[in-house]
């Protein structure tokens, strides 16, 4: 019988999360059976944290619930003859370090996926936030080359992605982030034009700069004000794809206004909310696409990697807090 530890939700998050939000608890797993129902048991090896896991755990968890969430596991024991001991997996198990499995929702990492590579990135750049830049740009944004984009949150695990897909699709690249090391990393990945919206005196005038003409793409990260201004920039029949909304997840009272309707009627723009799983059916198009790039140099890669089960919450609370660049991971 296998141990497992798990982090629970152990008070829902109001305001900004702490780790007394959080429960560290051992559970006993039962078992496998020949004939039963759990055919595998698997130990995590990296979890990911995520800015949609603090909405999420609003809208879908009650409190006692196991953290919801995602990781690269490692099978140790199998009853499923389409699942060897050894094999790597994504898969949605929530912050624990075992748990059993149907095998029904887990994904066995590309077997084209080169031993030079960290399987982390499978919840990063060659994983959901990967998918999400990819979709989120040919499917939503709908980017031609020639074509100006802006994102927010660029050095973040989708942002990061969302600028090296634009200059590969022939695009012009403005990025925002919060540091200046943040900054210098996004120039040194291919952004053409990057600010840090902290230490601008206005935002307005910075957009302005970045691109005189405005933007034909807006792969919004953020909402809130930055969405407002960014908004009047747009060039018309501009497309913006709302990604995330992470100037609002941490609010105890709403945001008001200003309000879109006037800058979307007279630039006739197209703004569309979108969540990645709409695509699952076209899954393996988009990691094989990422993955082929990142072989080739095209799309580079940066993992904040935490060490340690015990330190979820902090490494969760940190990313919320724009504490890393690139994908937050941690490792078991």
């Amino acid at each position: 019988m296998v141990t497992a530890k798990v982090w629970v939700l152990k008070k829902h998050f109001e305001g900004f999360p702490k780790t007394s939000d959080f429960d560290l608890k051992k559970i006993e797993l039962p078992n496998l059976k020949d004939g039963g129902k759990w055919k595998l048991l698997l130990e995590s090896v990296f979890l990911s944290v995520d800015p949609y896991m603090r909405p999420y755990s609003r809208r879908d968890m009650k409190e006692g619930d196991v953290m919801i969430g995602t990781q690269v596991a490692r099978i140790i024991e199998s009853k499923n003859p389409a699942f060897t001991v050894g094999a790597f997996v994504v898969a949605r198990g929530g912050w624990r370090t075992h748990f059993i499995s149907d095998g029904k929702d887990l994904q066995l990492l590309p077997s084209s996926w080169p031993e030079s590579l960290p399987k982390s990135l499978a919840l990063g750049t060659v994983g959901m936030p990967g998918l999400t830049a990819y979709f989120g740009l040919l499917e939503v944004c709908k980017m031609k080359p020639g074509e100006t984009v802006l994102v927010n949150a660029a050095a973040g695990a989708v942002g990061s992605v969302v600028g090296q897909l634009a200059k590969i699709g022939g695009c012009k690249v403005v990025g925002c982030a919060g540091s200046d090391e943040k900054v210098a990393y996004l120039k040194k990945i291919g952004f053409d034009e990057v600010f840090n919206y902290k230490t601008v005196t206005s935002l307005d005038e910075a957009l302005r700069k970045a691109s005189p003409d405005g933007y034909d793409c807006f792969f919004d990260n953020v909402g809130g004000e930055f969405a407002s201004i960014a908004i009047n920039q747009m060039k018309k029949y501009g497309r913006i794809a709302v990604c995330g909304a992470i100037s609002q997840y941490n609010d105890s009272v709403p945001q008001k206004g200003p309000y879109v309707q006037v800058p979307m009627i007279f630039k006739e723009l197209r703004m569309e909310g979108f969540i990645v799983t709409r695509w699952n059916d076209r899954r393996e198009e988009g990691l094989k696409a990422l993955l082929k790039w990142v072989m080739e140099g095209k799309v580079k890669y940066h993992e904040q990697v935490t060490e340690g089960f015990g330190n979820m919450p902090a490494a969760f609370i940190g990313m919320l807090k724009g504490e890393n660049v690139g994908k937050a991971i941690v490792k078991v």
